[in-house]
């Protein structure tokens, strides 16, 4: 092949501004059909003195115009290299883009807030079974299977004759088989009750449970207790009542109740929970259990004080909520208004 030929393959490889077009001119000349390809295959016709001539020539051209591929090829390589990077460049100093994130729901908040209070109190918080028996959830708190207060509670049971518990209370039970007084905690976690779904009822909903048990435990201690939890929750010029009110684990007992000023401008006492002194049926059978595991009896002679608060009524009454039904329907409307801090608004205007 001519010189001159030579440089013109030379220049059309130099030519090329992509690998694309570089693949092109490379498969012209040297792929299995092209024109140095094709001239080896024809050194069959020659003599063998010009074929050694011509093959020499040919493997000379061959490996040069590899040469220039590979030296083009890294060239187009790099340049593709930096137009990526410089296509994909951060300018750090743009503004972050905003992702939406999550949040912990309202009722752990409320759980937690609470949690928090009495722990400052000197409560220790304590985890409850869900699925419980019917001695700890009913005989053992003073509700045996002919009491009539088994009414007030519409029980899910399960086919091995265990329940869904009612109330947190069982766990007062366990707690003092296995400690001795003094004692004070709260007991926060699901209950379940079998009863139809409304605006202000769930089947499941979330309640704590506190129980303090000492020597000489009186009604004001628990009235002072009360109070400043619901200080704590609504400000510290909440008004509290105490009415009479029945519960079988507890004598007396009451319901308490909040004088709260809603964001629509009504004010009205609204209960928040209900609370008593610990029946002493309750420490009888609590003792009874302790002498049945071979463990003395300890709670002869105690007194202590038991309530019981709902996460979702202190959630509905102070942020204006207005349906239970809302915090369980994963509508980011109104889930997505409790990511930060929490602010007293009524849900009914945000929707």
């Amino acid at each position: 092949m001519q010189h001159e030929a030579q440089n013109e393959i030379l220049d059309e490889i130099l030519a090329s501004s992509s690998l694309e077009e570089l693949q092109t001119v490379k498969t012209k000349y040297l792929g299995k059909n092209g024109l140095v390809t094709s001239q080896l295959k024809e050194m069959g016709k020659l003599s063998p003195e010009e074929r050694k001539a011509k093959g020499a020539e040919i493997n000379a051209l061959k490996t040069s115009l590899e040469g220039a591929v590979e030296a083009r090829k890294e060239v187009l390589e790099q340049a593709a290299l930096e137009a990526k990077l410089h296509s994909e460049a951060i300018d750090v100093t743009l503004p972050a883009l905003h992702f939406p994130v999550g949040g912990l729901h309202i009722i752990s908040r409320i759980l937690a807030d609470l949690e928090g209070m009495f722990g400052r109190l000197g409560y220790r918080t304590v985890l409850g079974q869900e699925v419980e028996d019917d001695l700890h959830n009913f005989d053992a708190l003073n509700i045996p299977w002919f009491h009539p207060a088994r009414d007030l509670w519409d029980t899910f049971w399960m086919t091995d004759g265990r329940l869904l518990r009612t109330h947190t209370s069982p766990m007062q039970i366990r707690y003092m088989l296995e400690h001795t007084a003094p004692l004070r905690i709260t007991v926060p976690g699901k209950v379940y009750r079998y009863e139809a779904t409304d605006a202000t009822h769930e089947s499941m909903f979330h309640q704590l449970e506190g129980l303090l048990v000492g020597d000489n435990i009186r009604m004001s201690d628990l009235k002072g207790t009360i109070a400043e939890i619901a200080r704590g929750l609504f400000g510290p010029s909440t008004k509290v009542r105490f009415q009479p009110s029945y519960y079988p684990f507890v004598e007396p007992g009451a319901d308490f109740s909040v004088w709260w000023e809603n964001p629509r401008g009504e004010s009205k006492w609204l209960e928040l929970g209900g609370c008593g002194m610990v029946h002493p049926s309750v420490f009888r059978a609590v003792d009874d259990l302790r002498e049945a595991l071979g463990k003395p009896r300890t709670y002869e002679g105690k007194t202590g004080f038991a309530f019981g608060l709902g996460a979702e009524r202190i959630a509905m009454l102070k942020y204006g909520i207005p349906d239970i039904r809302y915090f369980y329907q994963n509508d980011l409307k109104v889930l997505g208004q409790f990511r930060g801090e929490l602010e007293t608004l009524s849900i009914l205007e945000a929707l």
